[in-house]
């Protein structure tokens, strides 16, 4: 079939390989290697689908993602159905294989942006009861485990016994013919306990011999005193292992008779480790989605940028070179693509990168290009790339191509159909006499713009370059050639076909100027004017590439400009915030502490005699607290209004600018400085004699923000306990209390009742504190002559 030999020409077999590096499974494997192409453009987007919801999910569940514990049971369920027994290592298999699958579809489940692989998941069946069986019924190891059967632990029980009387009865011999033995150990030959005899003292320990040395210096004897024994554990061994087949045969049973479901937990887990591998390896080659473009639709084809995986491969993985990438741009009106150009230029690795893209967007796997990436879903991909020569078919070069294009032509069918296709010539028509291969070539090329949704041809035939000033479905490109170094840049050129290269290059290498004169004559004026016209052309693209490249830097230039204003007005802002946060810090703490001194002051002034001297100290005293912690205002600083068109500063910037306008009514204004327009508030600048700006006058003034109110609820923080204590030790806890307890309305003051001196004390206290705005005892319910409330200013 021509779309196999299609796939190998364009080395898609490779690309597989490669895909299978990144499975986890040998289930995703074998897929990848095999992989399936879609025959419909809703299969294709159902895979692409999946392949952006995997990468998503490993976004957010890099760890919890995994694979680990699913293995390719397929072989185990084919003779489960044909009533074959299981060991129990396959059964462990399938046990971990269904709940590696129910853990991928919980992490699928709890996401909510993944509806397609939730619809894969969906009807998916794991079997948990029969799973926990395996796991009672076979240990690690893939043993039967005694619990699986009563019978079986009996039995087992049973070994063990006679297994301890066999080895007691041969410690005893060892004890006593030890001079006989070789080595003082027991060991075993065919199920039977034996021990190591030299053959020379073979009579001392008459039993059976199982065995003997390679040397024959040593019997294995099974002694005449554990025969019986040996012969009974033999038969319970027997009895066991029919135990054990008839556990793993029910354990089988029940695995085949649910083998379809098992199927599907098979096929899901192979699809999304498939998914799992696309993803992976799209983000190893820096893909991107495609947007697939359907038959119906007039889109253009955009692959910017465009490197072919199996060369991304080649540079990372055996030192190849840097890949040249290539841009593909394809209005929707145009059917053929011309690409002219040198030899050893690129065009047959274009045709191939273009090929390989549209099959990865097919199966579903990102395209290595920038984003956006545009392309049709080709419903086939057709090839004739590189020399066909048989010489058991006698073939030449050019009728194997003419063998394969008629193969390409009856795939596509007839013009009025106008398939979906994508066909791909390379060098067409040649092979054959110049005249006739042109003639050839324009022929096929315009045949298959009226039955091929695309063609993309390369050829040196200047002829098929005046196709598209013909026909409007025609375009022209053209491998890049540099001129100083005779050697290609394997770059894309669009719009300007390739122009011969032969003379110019004969005569740099150094062949006779009179023989290359004598081939221009030859060659003719007529083309020598096209080449002419080529090369200005390319000169124009030339010119308009390198304005592109420098508006492209000074754009760059612009935005790294203003992502470092932006940073540094952020960074401002947020000082701000920093230093508004640590005044008020500042500001409570100074308050707390001046509270805490004058409350002192009060408290010394209580406990002294009451004198007008000693109030004239404290008096004193609260002027130095003042002094120490009430905040003047800063000397305002020289204000102006900015005019239009004067020069002023942006400290947080460090930038002069020019005023564009004047303050609007929230005291916003634009400025420019350099290239860069901005709006700045007059907060933010100043003259440049260092005059702050005045901020417009507030309209509306802002009510202030309603007092907080305090706490009245009965709490660790807002009860004293002073029970027992003496009356002088209270009212100093007393002090500290009322003044720590400033968010508090009520102070819950615990004196007991008691002869009531300490309650008459605290009362005492009370009344002369300033703080205290009155005081009364508790409900009988809270403590009654007990507790004091006392209720603070």
């Amino acid at each position: 079939m021509i779309e196999q030999e299609t796939l190998d020409l364009l080395e898609w077999r490779r690309l597989c390989q490669h895909l299978s590096t990144f499975a986890a499974t040998k289930l995703g494997v074998s897929a990848a290697r095999e992989l399936i192409i879609p025959s419909n453009l809703a299969t294709s987007r159902e895979l692409l689908t999946q392949t952006q919801e995997i990468w998503q999910l490993q976004e957010h569940f890099s760890t919890a993602w995994s694979f680990q514990g699913i293995k390719d049971i397929r072989p185990f369920l084919l003779r489960a159905q044909l009533k074959g027994t299981l060991l129990g290592t396959e059964l462990l298999d399938i046990a971990s294989t269904v709940a590696g699958v129910r853990k991928l579809r919980k992490i699928i489940e709890e996401q909510s942006e993944t509806p397609v692989l939730e619809n894969l998941v969906a009807t998916v069946r794991t079997y948990p009861e029969l799973e926990q069986e395996i796991y009672y019924c076979i240990d690690e190891g893939g043993e039967v485990e005694d619990r699986a059967s009563l019978k079986l632990a009996e039995i087992r029980s049973k070994l063990k016994e006679f297994r301890n009387k066999i080895q007691k009865i041969l410690q005893g011999i060892i004890q006593r013919q030890g001079n006989a033995l070789q080595e003082t150990l027991i060991t075993q030959r065919s199920d039977r306990f034996v021990l190591p005899v030299k053959t020379p003292h073979k009579e001392q320990i008459p039993g059976i011999v199982h065995d003997s040395s390679s040397t024959g210096s040593t019997l294995y004897v099974e002694p005449q005193a554990i025969i019986q024994l040996g012969n009974q554990l033999k038969q319970l061994l027997r009895r066991e292992q029919a135990e054990i087949e008839i556990v793993l045969k029910a354990l089988t049973e029940k695995v085949a008779a649910i083998t379809s479901d098992l199927e599907q937990v098979v096929l899901v887990a192979t699809t999304l480790d498939l998914a799992t591998a696309r993803a992976n390896y799209s983000y190893w080659l820096n893909a991107h989605p495609p947007q697939l473009i359907s038959l119906d639709q007039e889109a253009t084809i955009t692959l910017r940028e465009l490197k072919h995986p199996l060369l991304i491969w080649q540079e990372k993985h055996e030192q190849g070179p840097a890949v040249v990438p290539i841009n593909v741009r394809i209005q929707p009106d145009i059917r053929v693509v011309a690409i002219t150009g040198p030899n050893t230029g690129g065009k047959t690795v274009t045709l191939k990168t273009i090929g390989i893209a549209a099959l990865m967007a097919k199966v579903g796997l990102f395209i290595p290009a920038a984003d956006p990436v545009e392309i049709p879903w080709f419903e086939k991909i057709l090839a004739d790339i590189g020399d066909e020569q048989s010489l058991e078919q006698s073939l030449s070069t050019f009728s194997g191509h003419i063998k394969r294009i008629i193969r390409i032509l009856d795939a596509i069918g007839r013009p009025e159909d106008l398939r979906s296709a994508l066909v791909l010539l390379d060098e067409v028509g040649a092979g054959t006499d110049p005249t006739e291969g042109t003639a050839l070539a324009i022929a096929l090329l315009q045949h298959l713009a009226d039955s091929a949704w695309l063609t993309i041809a390369t050829t040196h035939y200047g002829e098929l370059k005046a196709l598209k000033y013909q026909d409007s479905r025609f375009e022209n490109a053209s491998v890049e050639f540099d001129e100083a170094t005779l050697a290609p840049t394997y770059r894309l050129l669009w719009g300007i076909p390739g122009r011969s290269n032969a003379l110019m290059i004969a005569r740099r290498l150094g062949l006779d100027l009179e023989i290359v004169e004598q081939a221009k004559s030859k060659v003719g004026g007529y083309a020598e004017e096209i080449n002419q016209v080529i090369a200005g052309l390319e000169a124009q693209r030339k010119e308009q590439e390198n304005k592109a490249q420098a508006a492209n830097q000074l754009l760059q230039e612009t935005e790294r400009f203003y992502g470092e204003i932006s940073a540094k007005a952020k960074a401002l802002q947020q000082r701000e915030q920093e230093l508004k946060l640590a005044q008020t810090q500042a500001m409570q703490e100074a308050l707390s502490q001046a509270k805490a001194e004058i409350a002192q002051v009060i408290r010394t002034l209580q406990q002294g005699e009451q004198t007008a001297q000693n109030a004239q100290k404290a008096r004193g005293n609260l002027e130095t607290i003042a002094d120490n912690y009430l905040n003047t205002q800063a000397k305002p600083q020289r204000t102006y209004q900015p005019q239009v068109g004067e020069k002023i500063k942006i400290p947080s910037l460090g930038q002069t600018a020019e005023v564009l306008t004047n303050p609007d009514a929230q005291g916003e204004l634009t400025v420019r400085f350099g290239l860069m327009k901005m709006t700045v508030n007059l907060s933010d600048i100043e003259s440049l004699d260092g005059k702050k700006a005045q901020p417009p006058a507030k309209t509306t003034p802002k009510a202030p923000p309603p007092k907080p109110s305090k706490i009245t609820v009965r709490t660790t923080a807002n009860t004293l306990d002073i029970r027992g204590a003496r009356v002088a030790d209270a009212e100093i806890e007393l002090d500290r209390a009322i003044a720590q307890n400033t968010d508090y309305q009520i102070l819950w003051i615990i004196h007991g009742k008691g002869s009531g001196k300490l309650r008459e004390g605290v009362h005492e206290f009370l009344k002369q504190h300033p703080q205290v705005e009155k005081f009364e005892l508790a409900p009988q319910n809270e403590g009654g002559a007990g507790v004091t409330l006392a209720y603070l200013k």
